[in-house]
């Protein structure tokens, strides 16, 4: 022991040197912090310089229009430290980190960089400061490391020692259960113990006086404490460690200390197949860390738990839900208001935007007695963090409201508090009027739920019932009174804390107003007068009642007759279509031995090559095989140009996919669509359908030898294919399934994706996805074209979960991209049916017309011109428009007689 003693006693000045006092410094830090006199001339700068300050200075500005550009911080910080600029890069990091917290690599390269700065001793107290707000972002050992060595360059200060040892315990229980890094911190404090037990040391062959004995045996002591306290944690390297404590310890390794050895092998044998799992996983091992925290859960160790939810977060910092379990546990488990209060802090500091971290805050701070003024602050942050709903605004004042209401004396008749309460209550009306309903054209509470549990809170607790009833005057005049829910909440306020006069009242005008339920409220108004009413007050009642019911009926009534007339009129038009295809498939057939077609003239190749871009995807989908029609139709197609139509029995719609939007110039569809589709399984056949000029009519189908390679070519959906889109749908039959749909993008809200408009032009997807991934996992880019393949500035960013989605919508939103600015928000598309429904409503009417453009609807019946009509999404409609939304009346034979005949 001795020997290994002495062994080490040079080892002091070596661990110096690696806590921060060491002058030399790398030749590229050199370069990074070189200090640029203030006397340099300006004309004597280089091209480089000049461009830097430039990009500083467009920086700088970039941050005084969005101080949250966390990307343009790192910029420009790097930018500072290239030219030197060191008071100006000091102060932009002091910002940043005011906004974020700041990661593992920008604390210590900040740390470093002031370390080598400030060689003076009065200043290490700005740098252990600096350290105390490093080691509160995230959990790292390698900034606890570097703080504990940087303390011992302090050990010639008055209790340099004990602050070298209090910095190291802290670091102990900050990080020491860390499985991987957290021996790093043991053995640096045992290195330096030992290096400690070097200078007690009695010089050799020398009798030490018993204080000196004294001190080395207290020595040994501490490094034999350090052992036991290592060995009885799971490390992943403990087996090192043990052994070198054997070779180490001169008086053998004591049995306890053994068995606790043993206990943490098997505590390290159950969570190495979680560790190593971490270690092979790709970023952001979200799951991996959510099976690990399950697993410390179950096994309940407190300590170990906060470690591990501590790695998984300094990894996910921005994933919400991984901080709301973390302060879940704390606020149920540990109440420890120390790690409590801090933590939710981290929370809402790396993920602003969600509002439920901010709720969970402000609870926690009002649960530990947190001074009014400290909640007050978190709640106008939380109102500046940028919410992605209108509702969020809401439920956050609403917590705010029941925190400031649960610190009222409602027994005195006036307090301060009480006036804060009222004075709050009408702040948040005004501020979801005018801000909230500015930004999301919503105010996120159309039922006015903050001004029912402000009159609640007025008639039940201050007493104040005619208060109540003002508010309940505004709510029913902002559309709630039409609801029958929200008057007999009023009549419900007005039971308990009014009187029966003003309960009659809230019932007639419920019956009068409410149009959802009036039945109920009918209902509710005859049971009231069967306990309260005199009879002149029943008879009132039971005349109201019938009034009211007598319309409803009347009204449901005219809905049934309209609705059974529409029915009528949509059987006649199914049956008068079904006669018209009919008709029209005679007349195909012609006579025997008549020609087909031979008095229409050919439609040139040049007419088939424009495509409407707002068109429907594809032609409808052909018969089924058994349709004899079908049949003939396509024989007509493809027999005529010598292309034999396969036979029924050789068709399988369920090895197909059906293929559209190709060009109809597209030479030999036949080879080249094979040749397209042979990676994704055998082709049993190519059938590009051709016009009876032999025009290719840009779709057909492609079907397989096996079912298995359909999912396959579905991938191909989209795929360019010279110049243009084409569409890869399956193969099915809308007579056998009419509901079936190809649109098969979602219609709801996407949280986890996001939608970007304002693109150039020019915008890629490469180049989309490069902008993109800097704030989350890219795990899909389309960009949205016209049918023709031109982009039309928009497209889907699919990140990984909603948490980047969100972070990227903040971000991203207003930024400027080759000279457009682009707009970025949470993907909330428009009902598909709707867009179908006008897709086709406008393709019907553009492709409606014959050939001739001549009018042969006679004068009287044409309808003069007038006033457009506006359709419901704002744009205008033509009378042909108007004709087919609305369809006019039959007229009978003497009504066309009176007309034609019109003088």
């Amino acid at each position: 022991m001795a020997a290994s003693s002495n062994a080490k006693g040079t080892q002091l000045e070596d661990m110096e040197e690696d806590a921060g006092i060491k002058e030399e410094m790398d030749s590229d830090e050199e370069e990074g912090m070189k200090v640029e006199s203030s006397e340099d001339d300006e004309d004597d700068l280089s091209e480089d310089d000049k461009e830097n300050e430039a990009e500083i200075q467009r920086l700088e500005e970039q941050l005084s229009i969005n101080a949250f550009d966390y990307n343009c911080h790192l910029d420009l910080i790097k930018l500072l430290r290239q030219e030197g600029e060191l008071s100006r890069l000091r102060s932009a990091r002091q910002k940043m980190s005011e906004l974020f917290p700041l990661t593992e690599e920008i604390w210590l390269e900040w740390l470093k960089d002031e370390i080598r700065l400030t060689e003076e001793e009065s200043n290490r107290e700005k740098i252990y400061e600096l350290f105390e707000k490093a080691v509160k972002d995230y959990i790292c050992p390698d900034i606890w490391l570097e703080y504990a060595q940087y303390s011992i360059g302090g050990m010639g200060s008055p209790a340099g020692l004990e602050k070298v040892r209090s910095i190291f315990e802290r670091a102990l229980t900050a990080v020491g259960l860390h499985m991987t890094k957290g021996s790093t911190v043991w053995d640096a404090y045992r290195e330096f113990e030992n290096v400690m037990l070097s200078t007690v040391q009695p010089p050799a062959g020398s009798v030490p006086t018993p204080e000196e004995q004294g001190k080395h045996n207290t020595q040994l002591e501490r490094i034999h404490t350090l052992f036991r306290r290592q060995l009885a944690i799971p490390f992943m390297d403990l087996e090192a460690t043990y052994g070198e404590y054997e070779e180490w310890s001169d008086r053998g390794v004591p049995e306890t200390l053994t068995c606790q050895y043993k206990k943490a092998l098997q505590q390290l044998a159950k969570s190495r197949p979680f560790e190593e799992t971490l270690l092979v996983a790709e970023p952001p091992k979200i799951a991996e860390y959510q099976a690990y925290i399950e697993y410390e859960l179950k096994e309940g160790d407190p300590a170990r738990i906060q470690i591990i939810f501590e790695r998984a977060l300094a990894e996910n910092c921005l994933v919400p839900d991984m901080w709301a379990k973390y302060n879940n546990y704390l606020d149920r488990q540990l109440k420890i208001k120390d790690l409590v209060l801090p933590a939710h802090e981290r929370a809402v500091r790396n993920c602003p935007w969600t509002m439920g971290l901010w709720k969970c805050y402000l609870l926690a701070l009002e649960r530990h007695g947190a001074e009014h003024d400290i909640v007050r602050d978190v709640f106008e942050k939380a109102l500046e963090a940028g919410f992605i709903q209108a509702t969020d605004y809401v439920e956050i004042w609403q917590v705010y409201l029941d925190y400031l209401r649960r610190r009222v004396d409602f027994c005195k008749e006036s307090s301060k508090e009480l006036e804060e309460l009222r004075a709050a209550f009408s702040r948040a009306l005004d501020y979801l009027k005018l801000d909230v309903e500015e930004r999301f054209s919503e105010s996120g509470d159309p039922s006015c739920t903050i001004m029912q549990i402000w009159a609640k809170i007025e008639a039940h607790h201050c007493k104040n019932i005619q208060k109540a009833r003002e508010l309940w005057d505004s709510i029913m005049t902002k559309g709630n009174a039409k609801f029958a829910n929200m008057w007999l909440e009023y009549y419900n306020l007005e039971r308990a804390y009014g009187d029966a006069h003003h309960c009659r009242k809230a019932l007639h005008r419920a019956v009068q107003c409410s149009s959802d339920y009036p039945e109920h409220v009918c209902e509710v108004l005859l049971t009231f007068e069967r306990v309260e009413g005199s009879l002149e007050d029943w008879d009132a009642a039971v005349q109201k009642t019938d009034t009211r019911l007598g319309r409803l009926k009347e009204q449901q009534a005219k809905v049934a007759e309209k609705e059974a007339n529409q029915a009528v009129q949509k059987e006649g038009k199914v049956e008068q279509q079904r006669k018209a295809k009919a008709d029209k498939k005679s007349q195909k057939k012609g006579p025997p031995g008549g020609k087909a077609g031979g008095d229409k003239r050919k439609a040139a190749p040049a007419d088939h090559q424009a495509w409407d871009e707002d068109a429907e995807r594809a032609p409808k989908r052909h018969k089924g095989a058994g349709d004899e029609g079908a049949e003939e139709d396509m024989e007509m197609e493809m027999g005529l140009f010598g292309r034999k139509t396969p036979q029924p029995e050789l068709r399988n719609d369920n090895n197909s996919v059906f293929i559209s939007n190709l060009a109809y110039t597209l030479a030999e569809p036949e080879q080249k669509l094979k040749a397209l589709f042979e990676c994704c399984g055998p082709v049993d056949q190519v059938r590009p359908v051709f016009s009876k000029a032999g025009v290719f009519k840009g779709y057909g189908y492609i079907q397989f030898e096996s079912k298995a390679s359909v999912p396959a070519a579905l991938k191909l959906d989209r795929q360019e294919v010279e110049g243009r889109p084409m569409f890869v749908s399956p193969c099915v039959d809308k007579n056998t399934n009419p509901d079936f749909k190809v649109f098969k993008y979602n219609s709801a809200i996407e949280k986890h994706k996001v939608f970007i408009s304002g693109l150039p032009f020019s915008c890629t997807k490469p180049q989309l996805e490069e902008l993109c991934k800097s704030h989350g996992t890219v795990k899909d880019v389309r960009l949205v074209t016209y049918r023709s393949g031109k982009p039309k500035g928009l497209a889907y960013v699919e990140f990984a979960d909603e948490a980047q989605a969100s972070h990227a919508v903040l971000k991203l939103d207003g930024t400027v991209v080759d000279d457009n600015q682009i707009s970025v928000s949470i993907s909330n598309p428009p009902p598909v049916e709707l867009k179908t429904n006008l897709s086709i409503f406008l393709c019907v009417c553009r492709r409606g017309r014959g050939r001739t453009q001549v009018s042969l609807l006679p004068r009287s019946l044409q309808r003069p011109s007038g006033a457009v009509a506006k359709a419901e999404n704002g744009t205008a409609l033509t009378d042909q428009d108007q004709e087919f939304k609305k369809p006019a009346k039959p007229l009978s034979n003497s009504d066309f007689a009176k007309m034609l005949f019109k003088k």
